[in-house]
């Protein structure tokens, strides 16, 4: 019993959004990291529509993602290079990050029951905003880089 509580304490402490959505995309579980970020309580959003919640969050493009989840019993991947966020917390890194946003990869995963059937789907989202502003940076810097180099070949080739 005691790693049953042990398991709770680490989901709600993960630095990981852990959302469970049901067939009808309600909220069944909501814990720490997205609390912290949404401001919203776990109660505030349980049994609640998703899209009712966040009415910004693409429904059909999202429903479309979790189809062959709760269908095919397969994982779906969205990742921050194709869509930066699904939500749209701010960068907690005021101080030290440049960006406005947090940019998020998530997991759509099946959850299957006892009887074998899905009737629920677990959503991982992970903050790849250190990620993303370092490939911003360093795309950056290669095209400076770049133009750096054809004003020296340029001023070479005119002397």
């Amino acid at each position: 019993m005691q790693e049953f509580h042990w398991i709770i304490d680490m989901l709600q402490t993960v630095d990981v959004g852990i959302v469970v959505l049901d067939k009808q995309f309600n909220v069944k579980m909501w814990n720490g990291f997205m609390e912290s970020h949404s401001g919203r309580l776990p109660s505030d959003v349980r049994d609640k529509c998703l899209f009712d919640l966040f009415p910004d969050i693409d429904k059909d493009w999202f429903k479309q993602k979790a189809k062959p989840v709760f269908g095919l019993k397969t994982r779906a991947f969205m990742i921050w290079e194709q869509r930066p966020y699904l939500f749209k917390f701010s960068n907690y890194r005021p101080i030290t990050g440049s960006e406005e946003f947090m940019y998020q990869n998530i997991i759509l995963s099946p959850l299957v029951s006892s009887t074998g059937k899905v009737d629920n789907i677990s959503m991982m989202i992970y903050d790849m905003t250190d990620i993303a502003s370092g490939k911003k940076q360093l795309e950056a810097l290669q095209v400076a880089q770049s133009e750096a180099f054809e004003r020296q070949h340029m001023l070479r080739n005119n002397l």
